[in-house]
């Protein structure tokens, strides 16, 4: 017979058989029995969790834990709440297969009243909460990682930093030589740049490197199309133009495929989600349900972009720019962390940044917020001058694992495909602050196509060696 509570109008008696009233009665007794066990399971054990008739003895040993920090007796338990316990014997011996039991325990009935409640949450308008709710019992788990024993073993330590075994690289050297290999995973790695500046172009060029480099990638839009998208991307791989692209279909067919044949690439996905109300948990539904029916594992994320996307509390005022950034940082870094996923997303920069030759914190649309959130930040220099002459300039103004802040580094575009690669050189800043403060006045007045920008002969250079396919 199921006992309803009548306050919550739900069932308090769980449906498993794997946890009915006797794998329960026992999962107490075992922890009555080992003080150590107790003590790591009590972070997840709610009194709730269990059925009706041992409620009582349940929030007896927990409430005495807590206030006198030992446990009862089972004489102390059966006089409190009428439940007899008993100590299992050699439970000590047995604390692996307990702390399971009291996790698998705790998610199930976590989730079971999550979905019991779920009809009366909806009926008061409450389905937020349904996701809050449903999202934390999926993440009950003990704390198995204890964290580093600085002076256990230094010597491994250290290695395993040495051997930039942690980074993943983002295909470009020159950017991962700055962040000693790369990227990180479960960080948050943001590109500013002004609009139009190339920040979805990155993006996309960072799918391509990762998915050659055999990574299982989803590409997250939230503005430009997956149709748009996947052009832009078969134009990247096969070396055409879009106008080309679509004009052969049948060639750019065949080349993907024997691309596809040759080098054994990675999954990408791209999905367009709406620019309105999208969040993390929005994200997070996407790419479980992905994983489940693609039957694979999502390596990188990337997000086009942060400034569309809305933080999981409701209550947050979306008009403030400044709290909403923070909030939304702070729930993608935390989705990246939770799924131990790499990857980039982009944000915009004010229009303080107009016409500037370096660009800094104030600079960033929406205020430092995110800047104090993310691990390494990148502000992309270009204009359509620079763009022309096969020219992307990075700077970066936040590095966590670095000391890279406020260089500049170079990489090349093909303008006809929209690939950026390293220069042959992989050579840092060749301009100077003053030619590049020059060049970015001028591409934004200049009138006359012919007038050449400053170092002229070293773009030319560049142009040439991407004409030939070296770059």
């Amino acid at each position: 017979m199921i006992i309803k509570d009548k306050e919550k109008n739900r069932s308090t008696k769980t449906y498993n058989p794997a946890y009915d009233e006797e794998t329960q009665l026992l999962l107490l007794n075992m922890l009555l029995s080992d003080p150590e066990a107790f003590a790591i399971a009590r972070s997840i054990l709610q009194v709730e969790y269990f059925d009706d008739r041992l409620q009582p003895a349940v929030g007896f040993v927990i409430e005495h834990a807590d206030k006198y920090q030992k446990l009862p007796s089972v004489e102390m338990v059966k006089a409190s709440s009428g439940i007899v316990v008993e100590k299992v014997s050699e439970a000590g011996h047995h604390t692996d297969y307990l702390l399971k039991l009291v996790e698998g325990f705790c998610q199930y009935k976590a989730m079971e009243l999550a979905i019991l409640d779920g009809v009366d949450l909806l009926n008061t308008g409450k389905a937020g909460e349904i996701v809050e709710r449903v999202k934390s019992a999926v993440t009950i788990s003990l704390m198995s990682d204890l964290g580093t024993d600085y002076f256990e073993d230094p010597n491994d330590r250290l290695n395993k930093m040495k051997d930039k075994s942690g980074y993943v690289s983002t295909g470009w050297e020159a950017l991962d030589r700055k962040l000693y290999g790369g990227f990180t995973r479960g960080g948050l790695n943001i590109f500013c740049g002004l609009s139009g500046s190339g920040k979805s172009l990155f993006l996309q060029n960072l799918a391509i490197n990762w998915v050659l480099a055999g990574f299982n990638v989803a590409y997250v839009s939230l503005e430009l199309s997956e149709e748009l998208v996947a052009v832009r991307i078969d134009s990247m791989l096969t070396g055409r133009g879009t106008a080309q692209v679509l004009a052969n279909v049948t060639e750019t067919v065949m080349e993907i495929r024997d691309i596809e044949r040759k080098k054994s690439p990675g999954r990408l996905f791209i999905k367009k989600l709406p620019e309105g109300g999208t969040n993390t948990n929005t994200l997070r539904a996407y790419i479980k349900e992905l994983q489940i029916k693609s039957d694979i594992r999502i390596d990188a994320i990337l997000i086009d972009y942060l400034d569309l996307m809305y933080p999981i509390n409701n209550r947050i005022d979306v008009g403030d720019h400044f709290i909403k950034d923070k909030f939304v940082s702070e729930d993608i870094r935390a989705f990246m962390h939770e799924l131990n996923v790499f990857g980039a997303t982009a944000s915009q920069l004010g229009r303080q940044a107009v016409g500037s030759s370096e660009y800094d914190h104030s600079h960033i649309a929406g205020g430092i917020s995110k800047i104090n959130t993310a691990d390494n930040v990148f502000a992309i220099f270009s204009s359509s001058a620079m763009k022309e002459e096969g020219l992307f300039k990075i700077q970066f103004l936040k590095t966590r694992s670095a000391s890279a802040q406020g260089q500049v580094i170079d990489l090349a575009y093909n303008t006809k495909s929209m690939r950026i690669t390293d220069t042959a050189e992989n050579v840092d800043a060749p301009y100077s602050r003053q030619d590049l403060k020059k060049h970015l006045a001028n591409a934004s007045t200049q009138t006359d196509q012919n007038q050449p920008p400053p170092n002229t002969g070293r773009i030319e250079e560049l142009r040439n060696r991407t004409r030939k396919g070296v770059i």
